[in-house]
């Protein structure tokens, strides 16, 4: 065991707590039983079966108010493995769910049995007759589809809102359809064809010519059963004008029974079929869509109405008028959402009454805007608006910052309800859809009825379509709040079903909720007939029981989730999943949302249960030491959950008072402890190049056995030699700024044999020729912007150095005259932001006077337009860093890079590298892991130049690709350095 080994012990709760009624049991401390794990090991292989009780757990959560602890969880790499599954849950008589992202909303993604992770393997875009179509695997998101799509100007149907982490995969299997989609632009009507594996293992694709006969060669039964409904429906004409009838609004309960009329074959039958079907009849292995135009000339305004039957009454006139969002948003959701950054404040005054519409149009070209803008204005000239708060301006506009922001206000919806519910509650996101002209009825008694069941009374939706949306919260653990919400189901279904003649789930797809009130919506004929179709395709009733038909009257309040309290920062966790796909971590070990569940789970234990020593025992590795610290997942979080930090505070926890200590003189010494780093660096590289590398990645190898390797780096071959000892000379006097070169870049070169100047020389000389000469101060040796402490969650360190860098950083800008410009993105973000918690108040007031300025941004706003690009690369692939997202300067690398190549590539796949500082030589397979999709594109073809701005981030990215990757300030100067200097 190393010396410094942390002791799990120090992450175990510390509050006194009751075991709560839904805790894992003890029963299952030991994992995935046997002969279970055993047989499936020897089927699949070790790798891809997971079977420890913190595996179990994190998988046993989603999106949704349900938790169920699956048994074991698969990791399959190709339909061979999926037909392998089946074929053995077939003959075993064992139960199987599909999971992909975990966005479902209820419960669709959980299984009691056998859980398969069909999204880690399964990613992928082809892009078929110039984007008219497009190839995709079911575990790519749909936002990776848009973005590959978009440079073909084209994109998908569907829309949801949950498109930055929910997969095609899952989108089909619920037909899940957003804001523009309605009835006409989801999966089941823009899905060309798709690769589906039926319950018994046999792999259709509907596009093959032959796959109705291989089908009938295969599975006789089932194609017989399935034409024997088909004449059964058609024979029906009452049936027949119902079902229609039923999908003439958006409806996503329960099976696609308009397959059996829209299909000629039972290819074609369960083609129609799949969609929707919630995982219920077979694993989605690849699908093919027809792709829509993307229109990018948008045109879009936020109206204020005195009441909901004003706005209601609107809706149907910007419909005619062509607009693609026309988006509800009640007075109480407005009220609440200026609890969201950005959000103006002036609404919490709004009247009770007031309702608003987010109506956008798109058109490909500025005629097809300018007629859409006409069309817009008329229906504006008959409208009831108000004006009640100044920032309401009721004005149609094209600009895109004013339109993200109206964006951003309506998408609050779940943020500030979600985000502000009282700890320990869980939260139900549910949705539903009523003819149109019934839409201001339809929220006046959704508001009532919230009202008299104790809810808070909210409502939004895409009012276009008759669907609307709201949040429930209550205590799981709680009988009587459990009560209330039954309460509040029984009579909302009845209100939706007898009053409206409505859809109980518009896009969200039946679920554990709503399945038990199936019947209620489409009666007892067409039930049964769902039923019949079930025992058609599942005889055996293998794939994914109760999600769509259980006939248990009170399954949606069956495996209700608690919400234990725990740390401050995650406690307003709704568990969304949202924050997964941006997650370094996502492929190796644990997700931002997985790390929460684990935590949760330990607070519904005992203390000293054997499932919270499984689950502790685990937790060090899988969510502490493999958290990168981006927080990356706050950006994607809609309640701006920082995982990240938590995970920082879990470190602070485990060190030791002499860690502390010792971090502490680290800092008050840095000068000192720099010097040593670059001394350490060359004699790395001198003794690297004579034994190839081998002798000091042996050596520090050796001391992270003996030490910890968290404290430890491993030595890499892509480290580079070390930086000059002395910086460029620069004057104080005629500065523009003041140029601060982070510790990174004065203790590493450059990559190796880039030739050329340093960095600090390229910014100096880009800085001069463009008029606006930079200072380097005497004395930047032994300052930091401290994260390498607040990376670590060394507080007293950090302390010191954040204090120690603002201080000298006011002196350098004399008091803030002069911007201070930073050349590492990551460090630019920790002096600007990171450090001010841990400054005392007197050097808060001197960082409040300070101007913190990135390099990117000094280059791209100051400098470029002075410059004069003499010689530009050919190609250019650029990685955008975690800090330039924090930052918001991404943009400000690309137009550095569009002034140095001709062509510039952001890899669709691009993301956080993990290399987090010297977290990528601590532990290195989580660098290895981030970057995977992002290099095998990289490596798809061939560039001239391999641009970042963080030195750390460039030699991750170097270590995946094989390519050195070095700062576009760099390549900035080549470009515009003068012919023959």
């Amino acid at each position: 065991m190393p010396l410094l080994e942390p002791d799990p012990e120090a992450l175990r709760p510390g509050t006194a707590r009751e075991p709560a009624p839904d805790r894992v049991t003890d029963r299952s401390a030991t994992g995935t039983p046997e002969p279970l794990r055993s047989e499936l090991t020897a089927l699949l292989g070790a790798d891809k079966v997971l079977w420890k009780i913190s595996d179990l757990v994190r998988y046993a959560s989603d999106a949704s108010p349900y938790r169920f602890l699956p048994k074991v969880v698969l990791v399959p790499e190709d339909i061979d493995d999926v037909s392998a599954i089946l074929s053995y849950a077939h003959g075993k008589g064992r139960e199987v769910v599909f999971r992909a992202a975990g966005t479902s909303l209820n419960g669709q993604a959980q299984g009691e049995d056998i859980l398969v992770d069909v999204r880690r393997h399964w990613t992928g875009v082809e892009v078929l007759d110039d984007g008219a179509r497009a190839r995709i695997r079911p575990g790519t998101t749909v936002m990776r589809a848009n973005t590959t799509l978009a440079r073909h100007g084209r994109l998908l149907g569907p829309d949801p809102a949950s498109a930055i982490a929910c997969t095609v995969g899952g989108v089909v299997a619920n037909n899940a359809s957003g804001m523009t989609a309605g009835t006409t632009r989801n999966s089941y009507r823009t899905l060309a064809s798709l690769t589906f594996v039926l319950p018994s293992g046999t792999v259709v694709d509907t596009a093959d010519p032959a796959a109705d006969e291989e089908l009938a060669r295969a599975e006789p039964e089932l194609c017989a059963g399935l034409l024997a409904l088909k004449a059964e429906i058609e024979a029906d004409e009452e049936l027949t004008a119902r079902i229609r009838a039923k999908y003439a609004i958006k409806n996503t309960n329960g099976y696609r029974l308009d397959a059996f009329l829209d299909g000629a074959t039972p290819v074609q039958i369960m083609r129609g079929l799949m969609v929707g079907s919630e995982g219920t009849f077979g694993f989605i292995s690849e699908t093919v869509f027809d792709t829509l135009p993307l229109d990018r000339r948008v045109t879009s305004a936020l109206l204020f109405f005195p009441s909901l039957t004003a706005a209601a009454a609107a809706v149907p006139r910007f419909n005619e008028a062509g607009a693609i969002a026309v988006e509800l948003m009640d007075g109480n959701t407005l009220r609440a959402s200026v609890s969201v950054r950005g959000v103006p404040a002036d609404w919490a005054a709004l009247p009770r009454g007031t309702a608003a519409l987010l109506v956008e149009f798109r058109a490909p070209d500025e005629a097809g805007q300018e007629a859409f803008e006409a069309a817009a204005a008329e229906v504006m000239r008959g409208l009831d608006l108000v004006v009640p708060a100044p920032s309401v301006t009721n004005a149609f506009t094209r600009d895109a910052g004013t339109i993200a922001g109206y964006w951003k206000a309506r998408k609050a919806f779940v943020t500030a309800v979600g985000g502000s519910r009282p700890s320990g509650t869980t939260l139900i996101t549910e949705d539903f859809a009523v003819p149109p002209d019934r839409l201001a009825d339809a929220c006046e008694a959704l508001l009532e009825l919230q009202s008299r069941h104790g809810f808070d009374a909210a409502v939004a939706g895409h009012a276009a379509h008759g669907n609307l949306h709201f949040l429930l919260a209550f205590d799981a653990a709680e009988p009587a709040d459990v009560g209330r919400y039954d309460a509040f189901m029984q009579e909302f279904c009845a209100l939706v079903v007898d009053r409206f003649d409505g859809s109980l789930k518009a896009e969200h797809a039946t679920g554990r909720n709503i399945a038990p009130f199936l019947e209620r919506e489409w009666g007892p004929r067409a039930t049964e007939l769902m039923w019949r179709t079930k025992q058609v395709v599942d005889p055996q009733g293998v794939l994914a029981p109760r999600i769509v038909l259980d006939r248990d009257p009170r399954a949606h309040l069956r495996g209700l989730k608690t919400i234990p309290k725990v740390e401050a920062v995650a406690d307003p966790c709704i568990e969304c999943g949202f924050c997964e796909p941006t997650c370094p971590s996502e492929d190796l070990t644990t997700t931002p949302r997985q790390r929460i569940v684990l935590r949760r789970e330990m607070m519904r234990q005992a203390d000293g249960s054997p499932v919270e020593a499984g689950l502790l025992d685990a937790y060090g590795y899988d969510a502490v030491d493999t958290c990168a610290g981006d927080s990356t997942c706050k950006l994607a979080c809609p309640v701006g959950i920082d995982t990240g930090a938590m995970m920082k505070g879990f470190r602070r926890l485990r060190h030791s008072p002499r860690e502390e200590r010792v971090a502490a003189l680290t800092a008050k010494n840095f000068r000192v402890v720099e010097a040593s780093a670059r001394l350490a660096v060359a004699a790395g590289n001198a003794i690297g190049e004579r034994g190839g590398g081998r002798l000091p990645a042996a050596v520090t190898r050796l001391a992270r056995r003996a030490v910890r390797p968290d404290l430890v780096p491993e030595w890499l071959p892509q480290l580079p030699g070390r930086a000059a000892r002395e910086l460029p000379r620069t004057a104080r006097s005629g500065a523009s700024a003041v140029y601060y070169p982070a510790c990174v870049n004065r203790i590493f070169a450059g990559p190796e044999g880039a030739g050329g100047p340093s960095l600090a020389e390229a910014v100096v000389a880009v800085s001069g020729r463009a008029g606006k000469p930079v200072w380097i101060p005497e004395d930047v040796a032994g300052t930091c912007c401290a994260t390498i402490w607040h990376s670590k969650g060394y507080d007293a360190g950090n302390r010191v150095m954040a204090n120690r860098i603002v201080e000298a950083a006011w002196g350098w800008t004399a008091g803030g005259a002069l911007p201070l410009v930073v050349d590492a993105s990551s460090c630019t973000l920790g002096i600007a932001e990171e450090v001010v918690p841990y400054l005392t108040e007197d050097n808060r007031a001197l960082h409040r006077e300070l101007t913190v300025v990135d390099s990117l941004v000094w280059a791209a706003d100051e400098l470029l337009p002075e410059l004069t690009v003499f010689e530009r690369a050919g190609s250019a692939v650029v990685h955008p860093t975690c800090s330039m997202e924090h930052l918001g300067d991404t943009a400000q690398l690309r137009v550095l890079a569009e002034a140095c190549a001709e062509e510039v590539t952001v890899p669709d796949g691009a993301g956080c590298c993990a290399f987090a500082g010297d977290r990528g030589m601590l532990h290195k397979e989580l660098t290895d892991s981030a970057t995977a999709k992002e290099a095998a594109e990289v490596n798809s073809r061939a560039y001239d130049a391999y641009l970042s701005a963080n030195r750390m981030c460039e030699i991750g990215m170097e270590r995946a690709t094989g390519h050195p990757y070095r700062s576009a300030l760099i390549e900035l100067e080549r470009a515009t350095r003068p012919p023959g200097r």
